[in-house]
């Protein structure tokens, strides 16, 4: 029944989710994967016994939420969803990622040489989060 109300409560937005990642817990039966797979969506279930396999989905969640949705007023579902677009493009984009020496994943800048360059910053989000870069 709770995947009936599901998909209910989602409408014509459940063509969007083709894949979700599950854990194996005891209230989801075969019977709740069937009526999402009757909707087209096939329900994927982590290995046994790998509690770290939604590690990094987790870890993105939680830098979200103290980073932005914690300290940010949300007014809507839109709202919502353009706060994490902006939010997710500067997270793949422009954060810099301590597995890559602190070098961005898609450096669409340069990075400025702070000792010999003048700096000017540049809000994200209103300014809850701020990049620089070289000046003009």
């Amino acid at each position: 029944q709770q995947a009936r109300n599901l998909l209910l409560d989602l409408g014509d937005r459940a063509a969007d989710f083709r894949f979700p990642v599950r854990d194996r817990a005891g209230q989801f039966t075969a019977s709740f994967d069937a009526v999402l797979a009757d909707a087209g969506i096939t329900a994927i279930r982590i290995p046994p016994r790998t509690s770290r396999a939604n590690a990094y989905a987790e870890r993105f969640v939680r830098t979200v939420r103290t980073e932005v949705t914690d300290r940010m007023l949300i007014f809507g579902e839109r709202h919502l969803r353009v706060v994490l677009a902006e939010y997710a493009r500067r997270y793949n984009g422009r954060r810099p990622h301590r597995g890559r020496d602190l070098q961005r994943p898609r450096p669409d800048h340069p990075a400025a040489d702070l000792s010999q360059e003048r700096i000017k910053r540049q809000p994200v989000l209103g300014g809850l989060i701020n990049e620089y870069e070289r000046a003009a």
